[in-house]
């Protein structure tokens, strides 16, 4: 296959750029899924969009490739040059190009025969021997209609179609910066930023989840499927089994890390009748299926135990609740860890014991989820009660196994 920088289907580059870089770059030896010359034309290809961002280093066992972006200098995510390299056949691209040439304006409206009809004239003048159908016209219509890039209005049995109007968006730049870096989907900020060459974004950013931009596509079906309140089926791949699994979900909710920038999809599986999380870089492929009929109220349910989830680990019934409670000492002048307890913490609530102690507690599902953050306050913490032990009696492991790494006693009796 000859190299070429366009791509026909994303999924495709997708996968090569999620080994390549999300999961770490593979050597064309040790990369066993394809051929090593589809390796090197996917490679190629990678490093025409991300050549500035790629580092090499040299090893024993040789040359070793890697990313590296520098969000400090760097405002925006290099990855979603990937979605703007979409190859199109010449049927395609000179069917768009004729379209709006026609509908030069958002006054001009004309019906499917008036369109074709002027469509074959311009054929006809170029010497083109190229021929486009009702159907085709029609299809191509109705998609750029739901793109929102041309309106349709029924007029008595005829239906006419215009160009839409041009957005005035210039004066919301800074608001699509800051979208297309932090939200999801964030590629259609960027696509609207090479619109606006010349604006200067205000942003950097300390913590830049660029690999978000592979999931766009998959996120968008999801988020689509969400608002028809539909089911889906997902191909979700194994890397612990290295298998891909099909699973039915009903899909509630998207959960965004702010500590690493990974996605989840939160749904309920329904041969189960669990709710699990599955990562989105890790789903494939997404189907539609039927709407679900107790969308409502499973969204209901999910509204109710959600208080009490603090990661991605959800359980249906209150009655396997976790009790957690700790007490952490607090100075006079240090009213800022006060602000960080309120505005860190997910679930629960706190409230001052006395003059310099502070308490936390909250009913949750998952206790061990919470340690990490708990390890923030290590030298604050004064007491405790999980009525998980095992969470408990591992955090405290946990302080013995430093305690011994930095070769002191135990530290100081509370």
């Amino acid at each position: 296959m000859a190299y070429s920088e366009l791509i026909k289907k994303f999924d495709r580059i997708r996968a090569y750029m999620r080994d390549f870089y999300v999961y770490g770059f593979k050597s064309r030896v040790e990369y066993d899924l394809k051929s090593a010359r589809s390796y090197d034309d996917e490679r190629r290809r990678i490093e025409s969009w991300l050549g500035d961002y790629m580092r090499f280093t040299k090893t024993a066992e040789g040359k070793n490739v890697f990313l590296s972006v520098d969000s400090r200098i760097n405002r925006r995510n290099p990855f979603y040059k990937a979605w703007k390299a979409k190859s199109f056949t010449d049927g395609d691209i000179t069917l768009h190009f004729m379209l709006f040439d026609i509908l030069h304006d958002p006054s001009v409206k004309m019906t499917l025969t008036e369109l074709l009809d002027a469509i074959d004239q311009l054929i006809t003048d170029a010497g083109s021997e190229m021929t486009f159908d009702e159907s085709t016209l029609r299809k191509k219509l109705k998609e750029y209609a739901g793109n929102g890039i041309i309106q349709m209005e029924k007029q008595g049995r005829a239906m006419l179609y215009s160009r839409a109007g041009n957005v005035q968006w210039s004066q919301m730049a800074d608001a699509v910066d800051f979208f297309s870096e932090v939200a999801p989907i964030g590629v259609v900020g960027s696509f609207l930023q090479d619109r606006l060459r010349d604006h200067k974004s205000i942003f950097s950013f300390k913590h830049h989840y660029i690999t978000q931009a592979m999931d766009s596509g998959i996120l968008a079906q999801v988020f689509h499927a969400m608002r028809e309140k539909r089911c889906i089926t997902i191909e979700n791949l194994s890397r612990h089994l290295a298998e891909v699994r099909s699973i039915r979900l009903v899909p509630i909710k998207i959960y965004i890390s702010a500590q690493n920038g990974r996605q989840y999809l939160i749904a309920l599986h329904e041969k189960a009748n669990r709710i699990n999380a599955y990562r989105m870089d890790y789903i494939l492929t997404v189907r539609e299926e039927e709407i679900c009929e107790k969308y409502d109220l499973l969204m209901n349910q999910f509204r109710k135990i959600e208080p009490h989830a603090w990661g991605v680990n959800f359980r249906w019934t209150a009655r396997r609740m976790e009790h957690v409670e700790f007490d952490i000492t607090v100075e006079a002048d240090e009213g800022f860890i006060i602000k960080r307890l309120e505005r860190e913490k997910r679930c629960g609530t706190i409230e001052q014991v006395d003059e310099c102690t502070w308490r936390y507690t909250a009913e949750v599902f998952d206790t061990l989820e919470m340690l990490p953050w708990i390890r923030t306050f290590i030298s604050r913490v004064t007491r405790m009660h999980f009525s998980n032990r095992t969470a408990e009696n591992q955090f405290k492991n946990d302080l013995q196994q430093m305690y011994r790494m930095y070769g002191v006693d135990g530290g100081e009796e509370t």
